[in-house]
């Protein structure tokens, strides 16, 4: 304790494990937060299950097959609705935009954007409103009460004399954020009998929405109504259909274990030097206890205890520090993101103690583990060779 030398390497030692520690566990809580925050959006702002045809074409809307889906998973679904969803231009007096238009019954309108709204409301009756996404408002330089028109294809056919393209208003009656830019920036609502008239499919619909109970088991729900429907059925789950950013969020967490090693090797051989050293420091009070009947054991567990006591110290202060860090962001959002590219505005966060068990277990026990290679190196120092030593 007398050796200032010792006692930095030993601070700058306790120091790395704490970064090492804090980076990690930084690492995995914004990773558990954007798999969190992402998947709750787009969960929320779709249904779970969803049946459409086999290239795009339109179905007939039969209430037979809304009793049929009913009658077969009466316990399992909570909701069934059917919907209409079209590609369409949009226009302001500003400027022209290709969407797409989703047409919703009223209640679906309550279920997938009634938490997303940021200005304007949902009303009852809504045959001649339209709900923009905030990116696409902005872009149109529209706001709430504003007037836009929308065009589009009738019967999916290209434009003749006998078939003109439908051209209807709507007044802005809503403006919803999800903090996802690509899905505000390409999505509007208007009402299912709206869709079906600015689309020309009296009697025929898009798909259904289907919402789940529980989605614990929302593939096998998905493979039995594949099966119970058949063709030109398809049935997609919320996990098929944006299949591309569950990918990614699972793509992010693959360098981790790489990460964590590596982070981990550098605590540790940070212990290994920090104790190596000590053991020079010290060969010559090694040798007087020796001497004096110190036992190997002795020696061993003095510098483990020391390897424990320096792994210990990083391990608090790190994840001390990645707590504070994360509050930090958490409640302030120091750090922010391109929309375009990571789906939300801002770092998301999800603390959990799993992760600062996690790494703080592993560190702790691989850095105890290399601390017997200078402790065993020190016990078997010999008393009159360390008494002689300088």
């Amino acid at each position: 304790k007398d050796s200032r030398f010792i006692s930095t390497i030993s601070t700058i030692t306790i120091l790395g494990i704490a970064l090492g520690v804090c980076v990690v566990i930084i690492a995995l809580t914004v990773l558990d937060g954007f798999q969190k925050i992402v998947t709750e959006k787009i969960i929320n702002l779709n249904y779970h299950i969803k049946i459409s045809s086999f290239g795009k074409r339109n179905l007939p809307d039969e209430p037979e097959i809304l009793s049929l889906i009913k009658n077969q998973f009466p316990i399992d679904i909570e909701k069934i609705d059917p919907f209409v969803s079209k590609l369409a231009i949009i226009k302001s007096k500003k400027l022209t935009e290709g969407i797409t238009i989703t047409g919703l019954k009223k209640e679906s309108f309550n279920i997938i954007l009634k938490n997303y709204i940021v200005e304007g409301k949902i009303s009852d009756n809504n045959n001649d409103k339209i709900i923009l996404g905030k990116k696409l408002a902005e872009k149109l330089f529209v706001k709430v009460g504003d007037k836009i028109t929308l065009f589009s294809l009738k019967h999916d056919q290209i434009p003749s004399p006998e078939n003109p393209p439908s051209i209807m208003q709507f007044q802005v009656e809503g403006i919803f954020e999800s903090g996802m830019a690509d899905y505000d920036d390409l999505n509007a609502y208007i009402s299912f009998q709206s869709a079906q008239e600015l689309f020309g499919m009296q009697n025929e619909i898009s798909g259904y929405n289907i919402k789940l109970k529980n989605i614990s088991n929302i593939n096998s729900i998905a493979d039995k109504l594949q099966d119970l429907l058949g063709y030109p059925y398809y049935v997609q789950t919320v996990f098929n259909i944006h299949q591309n950013i569950f990918t990614w969020l699972e793509l992010q967490k693959e360098p981790i274990p790489i990460i964590l090693g590596l982070i981990i090797f550098v605590a540790t051989f940070n212990v290994v030097g920090t104790l190596l050293m000590i053991v020079l420091e010290r060969t010559n009070a090694i040798g007087i206890l020796r001497s004096l009947g110190a036992s190997r054991k002795l020696i061993l567990r003095v510098f483990l205890l020391h390897g424990i006591y320096l792994t210990v110290s990083g391990l608090i202060l790190g994840n001390i520090l990645a707590f504070i860090l994360s509050m930090i962001q958490q409640n302030f959002d120091v750090i922010s993101l391109p929309e375009k590219i990571y789906f939300v505005t801002k770092v998301p966060l999800f603390i959990t103690m799993n992760n600062y068990l996690l790494v703080s277990i592993i560190t702790f026990a691989v850095s105890v583990i290399a601390s017997i290679i200078p402790a065993f190196v020190a016990s078997r120092i010999q008393p009159t060779s360390a008494i002689r030593f300088d």
